[in-house]
């Protein structure tokens, strides 16, 4: 199961610093953890906006290292040219210990394309293939059909498409095995609803 989904900066945006990261976008599966009963709801979003934040920081951390180890450089896209900045982005997966900032040990796999990144926090015995596939196929429709790498793109103003993504590719953090008939009529039915 998928704990969590996040888009967010990872490199400097023209309103934030070398150090910041904005979070963009995200959504949390499943039941609410128990490290929360005896706080007031406003604590307890507090505590996993934190939680997310530190994810967050880490995939950063990971994308600059990435990136420094092979030499290349934050760009920006191009209008029109998502399908060669996803082929072109980073990727990676690392393990946050027990109980860090989840209950049990948990992965994250990222995708750094350009100046975001796509982020899925899973549990340790999932197919991470499996996430890898569903994760590269989210960040495609967010860049194509969204058009998240275009000037003035405003993921905040468009959350609800991504909720109906996730609803459709991710439903309830299941990752789906998809057979290309299907993974073709999601398609379908996701860009006719993107169109509207």
């Amino acid at each position: 199961m998928v704990l969590c989904f996040l888009i967010h900066t990872v490199c400097p945006v023209n309103a934030l610093s070398a150090g910041e990261i904005r979070l963009l976008y995200a959504r949390v599966f499943g039941p609410e953890t128990g490290d929360g009963r005896d706080y007031a709801q406003e604590q307890r979003r507090l505590m996993q906006k934190e939680k997310l934040h530190v994810v967050a920081r880490q995939v950063r951390s990971a994308v600059a290292l990435s990136r420094e180890a092979s030499g290349s450089l934050c760009t920006e896209a191009v209008l029109g040219e998502e399908a060669v900045a996803l082929g072109e982005a980073d990727r990676g997966v690392f393990s946050l210990g027990n109980a860090e900032l989840f209950p049990d040990r948990s992965v994250v796999l990222w995708l750094g394309v350009q100046s975001l990144a796509f982020t899925l926090v899973c549990r340790p015995h999932e197919n991470l293939l499996l996430a890898e596939g569903a994760l590269r196929n989210i960040a495609r429709h967010c860049l194509e059909d969204l058009r998240l790498l275009g000037p003035g793109a405003e993921v905040l103003l468009k959350s609800d498409r991504v909720d109906v993504l996730l609803h459709r590719l991710l439903p309830h953090g299941q990752l789906l095995f998809l057979n290309h008939r299907f993974a073709f009529s999601l398609d379908k039915e996701i860009a006719s609803y993107v169109s509207k």
